[in-house]
């Protein structure tokens, strides 16, 4: 199963070469037979890469310790759900994982894009090849999973006891459905470039592809922030750490890219900043790569430390962004800019929109590589963290969410913005009110954490304004307003809810950050200890044996004001005896959209042991607006209007009998 799992890859190989060139002399010749070859080889491209990564599945799943990826990152003790999600737990079968994606999207185009023009699907398919043959080759001659061992190891290594997690099934997933989902919207890119005509048409069939890779990402994101919160035990939800910023750059470019789309397929405008966006998205999405994949960071998401795998990523960033920017200057001087419109306009929204996004991905990106360029240059090891991104991130966004509810409010080509504002004065008394509340009812808030709830309500009341406007709520008879309600196009619920997910995201964010409590102590079974009110109790530790790690458990009973059980704490020290790598299991008790926190430190010599503890008031809403996110680009992907296939089926029904009766 092995051997045949990767001479799979090498027919993949073959066929990702044929597919990046066969199309694409069928395009410039105007052959149809040469561009129909591409949808089949890339569908059997696919398959072919789902028999290796299958193949590489089984050897994990059968404790296979004849392969070496095997051998480093598996125990036949392991948990069957951590066989099988350690599979893409290391630089090997994450890379196997990362082309399996990117074959699929590959097949996706080539069965969903059928009502593409025959040169730019043949275009698409053929850029999509050349990316696929590059990965496909940096697997195979640096990054091969299947090697064998001779004799096998009697025993496995273990995978890392961090990843040994639920959070490995869903985060990578998610986050290479998001990075490599933008593949399509380059390739698109290119595709237009090559064909040299790009129109409102071409924003209409990029943008469902955008939609589908901003939704994964934002998945991805919000579950890595989580995974990283509840499994490291440091009670933080983001770190500004350089790979955890590698992915968020693609979200605030990928963000940029699907409104600035809008313009260009609304208003025929933009045409030459969207292109540029799209090459952009997927180029941070390759540096992401390269940072995880070369070693030239130190994380707990980098795997790779071969120099070798750095210099090939390395030339596939400079191949792929190298040659599409050099394309986009060869023919950016032939484009068209698109159509005008006044400043004040849901098109100025878009791209003041767009402006505050661009600059903000720039300056993650430039404290993201500064320290790893004055290394380079001076060999000084430094570090840019949270006090830089905390003084140049947030006077981007604190504008940009403001300006957010205005947006889908102004009429397209000319709007008024004073008409608009007395739209919104209901949202905007209500987060005056919360500012209020939150002055007069919180313990200790200050001006700016009253400010941050304020925004955060603002946007929440500034979404449903949005509805509430275009479904005539309060102005015509509740029956007729839920029926405009339902008959809104999906698209405009995605924006609403998409935008409400973000206030969502946004009050999390202030209340954890503003009003949480932290304490540390020394505790022994039968002392309390008080925070935010209520009094945690330590019951006792007990030693517990999992499958393949050893662990004491600690068990605490939170208490209420007036002394009645909220709930109950489990924390933990483990240690996997393969690795005899320990690890803090926090212990986390939700009430309500808040969480109780409870890491376990050192013991010490009198029988006690430290005990860290927070309180966090509303930290679970930081998540739940990630989901909600998700849920608007999911509603938004329904709609009649963007799915691709559309154009071709109202075509042909207008060419039916019935059709040219009507």
């Amino acid at each position: 199963m092995v051997e045949t799992g990767h001479f799979a890859l090498v027919l993949a190989l073959a066929l990702a070469l044929v597919q990046s060139l066969v199309p694409l002399v069928g395009a410039r010749t105007n052959d149809a037979r040469l561009m129909a070859t591409g949808g089949p080889v890339a569908v059997a491209g696919f398959a072919l890469t789902g028999i290796a990564f299958a193949a590489l599945v089984m050897a994990y799943v059968q404790s296979d310790f004849s392969v070496a990826n095997v051998w480093e990152n598996s125990h036949s003790a392991k948990p069957m759900l951590y066989k099988v999600t350690g599979t893409w737990g290391n630089h090997e079968g994450s890379m196997l994982l990362w082309v399996l994606i990117l074959t699929f999207f590959g097949a996706l185009v080539a069965v969903f894009g059928g009502n593409l023009p025959a040169t730019l699907r043949a275009n698409v398919l053929s850029v999509q090849g050349w990316i696929g043959a590059a990965f496909l080759l940096f697997v195979l001659t640096t990054s091969n999973p299947f090697i064998r061992l001779e004799p096998a190891p009697f025993e496995g290594r273990d995978l890392n006891p961090i990843l040994q997690d639920v959070g490995l099934a869903i985060h990578p997933p998610l986050l290479y459905l998001g990075y490599v989902g933008f593949s399509v919207c380059f390739s698109f890119a290119v595709a237009a470039l090559i064909d040299g005509r790009i129109d409102a048409a071409w924003a209409r069939w990029v943008r469902p592809w955008t939609l589908a890779a901003w939704m994964f990402l934002t998945g991805g994101i919000a579950m890595g922030s989580y995974w990283a919160y509840y499994e490291l035990g440091w009670g933080g939800f983001w770190f500004w750490d350089p790979v955890e910023n590698a992915s968020f750059m693609p979200w605030l470019a990928g963000t940029a890219l699907l409104h600035s789309a809008i313009v260009m397929e609304k208003r025929s405008a933009l045409k030459i900043w969207t292109i540029l966006l799209a090459i952009l998205t997927f180029s941070l999405s390759l540096l992401g790569t390269f940072l995880v994949r070369s070693g030239v960071l130190t994380s707990v998401h980098a795997f790779a430390t071969d120099p070798t795998r750095g210099v090939f990523i390395l030339a596939i960033l400079v191949l792929f962004i190298g040659g599409s920017l050099a394309l986009f200057a060869l023919r950016a001087g032939s484009l068209t800019a698109g159509g005008l419109f006044h400043p004040i306009s849901r098109e100025g929204a878009l791209v003041l929109n767009n402006l505050f996004l661009t600059t903000a991905a720039a300056t993650v990106l430039v404290g993201t590589l500064y320290p790893l360029l004055v290394e380079a240059v001076t060999g000084d090891k430094i570090s840019v963290g949270a006090p830089f991104f905390n003084l140049t991130f947030g006077p981007l966004m604190l504008p940009l969410l403001l300006l957010i509810p205005f947006g889908p409010l102004l009429a397209w080509k000319r709007g008024d913005v004073y008409a608009v504002a007395q739209r919104l004065m209901a949202a905007f008394g209500g987060a005056l009110l919360a500012v209020l509340a939150t002055l007069l009812l919180a313990d200790g808030a200050s001006v700016f954490a009253a400010l941050g709830v304020g925004i955060g309500v603002w946007m929440i009341l500034g979404a449903l304004t949005d509805l509430v406007q275009k479904s005539a709520l309060g102005t015509v008879p509740l029956a007729v307003a839920a029926r405009r309600l339902a008959g809104l196009p999906r698209s405009v619920h995605g924006t609403a809810l998409a935008h409400l997910g973000m206030g969502v995201t946004v009050l999390g964010i202030v209340a954890t950050l503003a009003f949480e409590a932290e304490h540390i102590t020394i505790m022994k079974p039968g002392e309390s200890t008080a925070i935010a009110g209520r009094t945690l109790r330590f019951e006792g530790v007990s030693p517990v044996q999992g499958p393949n790690f050893t662990e004491t458990r600690a068990s605490f009973v939170l208490l209420g004001a007036g002394g009645g059980k909220l709930g109950e704490v489990t924390s933990a020290k483990r240690v996997y005896t393969a690795r005899q790598m320990p690890t803090t299991e926090a212990g986390i008790l939700t009430l309500g959209f808040s969480q109780l926190y409870v890491s376990l430190g050192d013991p010490t010599q009198d029988g006690g042991i430290v005990v860290r503890i927070w309180w966090k008031p509303l930290v679970t809403l930081i998540w739940l607006g990630g989901l909600v996110m998700m849920v608007a680009a999911a509603v938004s992907l329904t709609d009649r209007r963007l799915r691709v296939g559309a154009p071709a089926r109202r075509a042909k029904a207008a060419s039916s009998p019935a059709g040219a009766k009507a």
